[in-house]
């Protein structure tokens, strides 16, 4: 086990955005930057020792500081959506930025803390990050303290924890935004559809026009989001079903069976001789087929289109804070925010 640092580049601004690199003794190497507190790449074997990178990014800082897809980022403090763009905690009604029509989409484009340089430190077999949001600075009340720590473990688990805490009750609902090609992060659309895929979901929260939930928990049985057996990502992306069609393949909350607040693995992904088991702590994630990818230059000299990678990011339901019958992602003044997420590869 091994961690290890040095300088990717600089900010427009002229500041200094480090780069970590974690690597196990089974050849897994995960890598991390200070901007955005991004997973730049993730190295992994297959079944025949092949190596590959399995997330989609970039190779300079420069890219990172645009990242209009939010490759690999870390987002919040209130990730996906917000109906209307408001809400109201405290008995005090907020309003942040409309960025997704008339809602709110992972707090604000320019200043979430995907744009942010967090300040990154080597801890025992990984690196934790953290960065402190000003109060009202993206609309949010508080002065909200974040921290994710990176770190793998022998048994090629990508650990992922999150702490969160602010001086004001507020919104505190941080995922990572990897996008995922276990075929290699140039392996296309072909690799996502070709991938199999099982979820412990069978619910995802209904949408209307502008995929904010109805507040309603629909049955994946009998119906293209059913991967309750598993499928290809490809076998039904194209269904004709109205809540895909509204937001062009998959890019839906799904509930957590039996969610008790406990560690649990909700997915299995495979492909090209890769498996990834993904594990949270949270009520539910969001599958997103990564409709609207590109097309971007990237790194390594990829070249990326729609579908290239798919999204399991694990949250608190979108809108949830303005949805009584959701888990709540509202946290009192100095109460903390913690959670895990783990990508383990078999």
């Amino acid at each position: 086990m091994a961690v290890t640092k040095k300088e990717l580049g600089k900010t427009k601004d002229g500041k200094v955005v480090n780069q970590f690199s974690i690597t196990n003794g089974k050849g897994t190497e995960a890598r991390v930057i200070e901007l955005g507190a991004v997973l730049t790449n993730l190295f992994v074997k297959n079944d025949k020792g092949e190596v590959k990178d399995v997330v989609l990014g970039y190779d300079t800082v420069k890219d990172y500081e645009l990242n209009p897809a939010f490759f690999g980022a870390i987002v919040g403090p209130s990730a996906n959506r917000i109906a209307n763009a408001k809400f109201v905690v405290d008995g005090v009604e907020y309003k942040i930025l409309a960025n997704d029509g008339v809602n709110n989409l992972h707090t604000d484009y320019d200043k979430g803390l995907h744009k942010q340089l967090w300040s990154g430190e080597i801890v025992g077999n990984g690196v934790k990050l953290t960065y402190v949001m000003p109060d009202l600075y993206v609309g949010l009340p508080g002065n909200i303290k974040v921290s994710v720590t990176y770190s793998l473990t022998e048994d090629n688990e990508l650990k992922i924890e999150y702490e969160g805490v602010s001086d004001k009750t507020t919104i505190i609902n941080v995922t990572n935004h990897s996008y995922f090609n276990l075929a290699g992060h140039k392996g296309g659309k072909k690799g996502v559809y070709e991938t199999v895929l099982k979820l412990n979901a069978s619910k995802f929260t209904e949408i209307v026009p502008g995929a904010i939930p109805t507040g309603k928990l629909a049955e994946v049985k009998g119906t293209a989001m059913d991967f309750t057996t598993a499928k290809k990502i490809g076998q039904d992306i194209e269904a004709d079903m109205e809540q895909m069609k509204m937001v062009i393949g998959y890019d839906h909350n799904f509930a957590i069976d039996n969610y008790n607040g406990k560690l649990q693995k909700f997915a299995e992904a495979s492909c090209d001789g890769r498996t990834m088991e993904v594990y949270t702590d949270l009520p539910g994630f969001q599958f997103y087929s990564g409709n609207h990818i590109g097309p971007f230059d990237a790194k390594d000299g990829a070249k990326y289109e729609a579908r290239c990678g798919f999204c399991l990011e694990t949250q608190y339901f979108p809108n949830s804070v303005n949805e009584p019958s959701f888990v709540s992602p509202v946290k009192k003044a100095n109460e903390k925010f913690t959670s895990v997420t783990i990508y383990k590869f078999i």
